[in-house]
């Protein structure tokens, strides 16, 4: 075994098995500090904190394994696994989100905090979201039909 594959197996169990252990952890933390009426937030945002460290690493592993390592266009594979997984995964699920809130505020929820229209702020949030989303699909549309070249 080679000090690479030594690396990546480290990496795995600590990311797999240790910080899952140690969000589960922090969260008894956060339970018996909010009990004792102590400041908890803390020892919670680690908690969740510790769970994304196994998330990111598997994210990072799917979006990196696409191609071999020696493949010229490994890196433009990945790049455009993550802007594909980000335009239509997150954006129209954040775009939902600013709805949410955008309907929320509109019906007077937080009204004595945020003086003002936030509401507009929020849907305009989401329409470019949505708008940001559908070009990113067109492009893709466009691409994929212009792949066989110009005739």
């Amino acid at each position: 075994m080679d000090f690479l594959t030594g690396l990546t197996n480290l990496t795995n169990w600590f990311g797999n098995v240790i910080m899952p252990t140690l969000a589960g952890l922090f969260f008894v933390v956060s339970v018996l500090r909010f009990s004792r009426g102590g400041s908890h937030q803390y020892s919670m945002y680690a908690g969740f904190a510790a769970l994304m460290v196994s998330g990111l690493l598997r994210a990072i592993e799917r979006f990196a394994l696409q191609r071999a390592w020696n493949d010229p266009d490994a890196v433009w594979i990945t790049l455009l696994g993550l802007v594909n997984w980000s335009a239509n995964v997150f954006l129209p699920l954040y775009g939902v989100l600013q709805v949410v809130i955008g309907v929320m505020h509109f019906g007077g929820m937080g009204f004595r905090i945020y003086p003002g229209a936030p509401w507009a702020r929020h849907i305009l949030s989401a329409m470019i979201c949505f708008g940001l989303s559908g070009v990113l699909r067109l492009a893709e549309f466009f691409i994929a039909q212009g792949t066989g070249g110009v005739s």
